[in-house]
């Protein structure tokens, strides 16, 4: 396996531990009734989001964030494997990628303002520097 193919699975691994991270507090301050419910807008009432307590939310949208994120990676490691152009830089790109995302979820949960977005940013430009990197080998 391919080290970016390696940190996607990693990657996929930190989304199960954020869902649990979130699901299990969520479930508790909610309760099945709500959780498991087909949380229709008109039967809640206010968002779930605003029902949890302030940590949960949190570990809710940093959960969201990583799926949105995880989408741009998995293109960057598809490209970059398919297209057989993995390189050191790659490889370093994704690991970084990896370490801003487990760095990131703390720090939103603590409320670490303003480095929450730099080390989003970490991450966002390791991916982006890993599809560059392809589509430069590929073109020359």
């Amino acid at each position: 396996m391919t080290p970016e193919l390696t940190v996607l699975t990693l990657a996929g691994l930190l989304q199960v531990v954020q869902f649990l991270l979130m699901s299990i507090p969520a479930n508790r301050e909610l309760g099945p009734a709500k959780t498991a419910s087909p949380r229709d807008p008109q039967r809640l009432g206010t968002p779930l989001t605003e029902q949890m307590s302030v940590g949960t939310g949190r570990l809710y949208r940093a959960l969201n964030n990583h799926f949105e994120g995880l989408i741009l990676f998995t293109l960057a490691v598809v490209v970059v494997t398919l297209g057989e152009t993995g390189n050191t830089l790659t490889a370093i790109c994704a690991w970084a990628y990896l370490a801003a995302r487990v760095a990131y979820v703390p720090a939103y949960y603590f409320g670490l303002s303003p480095w929450r977005s730099a080390i989003w940013m970490v991450g966002f430009l390791a991916t982006t520097l890993m599809l560059l990197s392809s589509l430069l080998q590929s073109l020359f």
